[in-house]
């Protein structure tokens, strides 16, 4: 028998950070907490996070005061098209003086990568970060080199420009557990962040709180999170539900739909939903936490066809109507 104090009692005692990495982060990122929770969830759950929002919002500072914070090493990678495989992972360089070829290991060797405008960079590019984030490691030449624990890629995207963009395909995007929209702040928030950005101190500046290590210990606590046989039947029926809508009374969505959430969606979507139990400090998933972040695990797992986006349906639209119409325990 699983004894739920017990979980909630380890659980409510390890998530004690949670609290002070908020703070640290409130000192630079003004609002957008929905983006900071998300960053976490990610990093808990050991999952990559594409973000999309107009230029300004903070993305880049987020995830920089979120690695000042847990004292890991950072790296930012822009890419552009003409960005080349080996100036992501890195490249085998010949040493004259050793009569050798030496290998020069790229930026994707931190902890935390940001991936600035994904969708400008070539095919090869983005596949060769494909590998590094599926299998933790990276190919230069004939060696296999581990990639540092934890490894973070946010990659970010703007949704307005589409000239000289590469789309990500399908199978990229189902590498990202989530996928974050950003909004714009709020009037108070965005005076806030006037005030902190003219202020003659200058920007404040987070303090390391963390260590990757304990960022590693905090994510097997996450997986003691108790989730119940019901919760997992309705994640399944959740995914289940947008790859076959006629079976959950969806008919509507019937021809619109091109295909559905893979099993990548639902082992996310558990995932996820253990994270933000974790987030939130308790030892145990209800259905709201799987209500909370079925659209950031969803919505690039669910592919539309042209009736769709004639009828100005989208994946959100869709994933709305799923959590109103699959049963919940």
């Amino acid at each position: 028998m699983v004894d739920i104090n017990e979980i909630n009692e380890k659980i409510q005692r390890e998530s004690a950070f949670v609290d002070m990495l908020g703070v640290e982060m409130d000192k630079v990122i003004v609002g957008q907490k929905y983006m900071v929770e998300r960053l976490l969830i990610g990093l808990l759950s050991n999952g990559h996070i594409l973000l999309e929002g107009v230029p300004g919002l903070a993305k880049t500072l987020a995830i920089n005061t979120l690695a000042k914070c847990i004292d890991a090493k950072f790296s930012r990678v822009q890419f552009t098209p003409d960005l080349l495989p080996a100036d992501v992972i890195g490249t085998m360089i010949y040493n004259q003086k050793h009569e050798a070829f030496t290998i020069k290991k790229g930026p994707i060797f931190a902890n935390f990568v940001l991936a600035d405008e994904i969708n400008r960079a070539p095919a090869k590019v983005q596949s060769a970060l494909l590998e590094a984030m599926q299998e933790k490691q990276v190919t230069i030449g004939e060696e296999t080199f581990k990639l540092p624990n934890p490894f973070l890629v946010l990659a970010t995207q703007n949704p307005i420009e589409q000239e000289g963009t590469y789309p990500l395909p399908e199978a990229q995007m189902d590498r990202f557990m989530l996928k974050v929209v950003i909004g714009y702040p709020t009037k108070e928030e965005e005076r806030k962040i006037i005030q902190s950005n003219i202020s003659p101190e200058g920007m404040p500046k987070p303090n390391a709180i963390l260590n990757p290590e304990s960022i590693i210990k905090a994510r097997s606590v996450v997986r003691d999170v108790y989730m119940d046989e019901k919760i997992e039947r309705y994640i399944v029926d959740i995914v289940f539900a947008s790859r076959f809508p006629k079976e959950y009374r969806l008919q509507k969505f019937e021809g619109l739909i091109s295909y559905g959430g893979s099993p990548r969606a639902s082992i996310n979507l558990a995932l996820a939903a253990k994270a933000y139990a974790f987030i939130k400090r308790r030892g145990y998933v209800i259905p709201e936490d799987v209500r909370a972040i079925s659209a950031d695990v969803m919505r690039h797992r669910i592919g539309l066809t042209y009736e769709a986006e004639a009828e100005n349906i989208t994946s959100e639209h869709i994933i709305t109507e799923i959590l109103n119409t699959v049963e919940v325990p």
